[in-house]
């Protein structure tokens, strides 16, 4: 979040977090804590039970507390679904997104 990050931040435009229950944990509240000093809109994506998470963040999706490894395929899925809602609200194709060749050539 240093230097150019943050420069971003302003109340129109959400951050969205991944704050799983894990080693990080700490340093992404911190983030989380320097993006709503400069009033920034804060969506994450946090381990289920968290209530910690849920007073700094304005929305928040549970996902599964499960083994550090496995954590990051649980929080893919919601960010997929955000990406694909946002590209709905957008008047985007989603099933035929721009620049997609529908062949590959082999020379």
């Amino acid at each position: 979040m240093k230097h150019g990050p943050i420069a971003l931040v302003d109340p129109k435009l959400p951050v969205v977090v991944l704050a799983p229950n894990d080693r990080l944990y700490r340093k992404v509240i911190g983030d989380i804590e320097e993006v709503r000093a400069r009033h920034g809109l804060v969506a994450a994506v946090a381990s289920d039970g968290d209530d910690d998470i849920a007073t700094r963040a304005d929305h928040v999706r549970d996902v599964l507390q499960t083994s550090e490894l496995l954590t990051p395929i649980l929080c893919a899925i919601p960010l997929q679904l955000l990406a694909y809602h946002i590209a709905v609200l957008r008047d985007c194709d989603v099933d035929q997104p721009r620049n997609l060749a529908k062949s590959v050539t082999v020379e």
